[in-house]
């Protein structure tokens, strides 16, 4: 009988994706960054906000809407007082939102590089001879899944289809060429090691 290790993996995006937008300045389309700050306007009672993005090459500005045309009352102080102190983790929260940003614009640019945390869940590493790695992402990432795994236990993406072949390795929810597929927030991974004669420093590499 197989003695899973079961781990967390906490996958957060380290750049921010980029609207790719039609420069007024530059005449061609051009990547906007995050400049990491709100603008927020009042007319009245009526409250606009927006977060600034900056072309990447002419500093030129675009805003992507947060609030539009909303009454004071119907907005929490709270919320109100981040987007008016530039709070960090709203500012975080809607510039990774990949998601309403590509639906705002169209086209963005997306980056694979992330940041893994890893937390052991149960199990103990020097028993296991099989891992269960749930995955779950503070952002949307474009990171294939294969890319992923390979990278953060030191294998090779060849390895892993195999093991995919032989059904050493499960992903579930289940789908069409998952591996190939970018990672996704709820995603749990079942690799069988029995057998596999590196199987401790995989399990080191998973865990640490």
């Amino acid at each position: 009988m197989s003695q899973y290790l079961r781990i967390r993996w906490t996958i957060a995006p380290e750049i921010a994706p980029r609207p790719l937008i039609k420069c007024n300045r530059c005449s061609g389309v051009k990547p906007y960054r995050c400049s990491g700050k709100f603008r927020v306007n009042a007319n009245g009672k009526r409250i606009d906000a927006w977060l600034i993005y900056r072309c990447t090459d002419c500093d030129n500005s675009w805003n992507f809407t947060i609030l539009e045309r909303r009454n004071r009352r119907d907005i929490e102080p709270a919320l109100l007082a981040a987007l008016e102190g530039n709070d960090p983790a709203l500012i975080h929260h809607h510039a990774f939102d990949a998601v309403a940003l590509r639906n705002r614009i169209g086209r963005i640019e997306e980056f694979p590089d992330v940041t893994v945390r890893k937390e052991l869940l149960d199990g103990r590493p020097d028993c296991a001879t099989a891992l269960w790695l749930a995955l779950r992402l503070d952002a949307a990432t474009p990171l294939r899944l294969d890319r992923l795994l390979a990278g953060e236990l030191g294998l090779s993406r060849s390895r892993l289809q195999n093991w995919e072949e032989r059904r050493s390795l499960a992903i579930e929810p289940d789908g069409a060429k998952a591996l190939r597929r970018p990672a996704r927030n709820g995603m749990a991974i079942r690799i069988d090691l029995a057998g596999e004669t590196d199987r401790g420093a995989i399990v080191s590499a998973a865990s640490a």
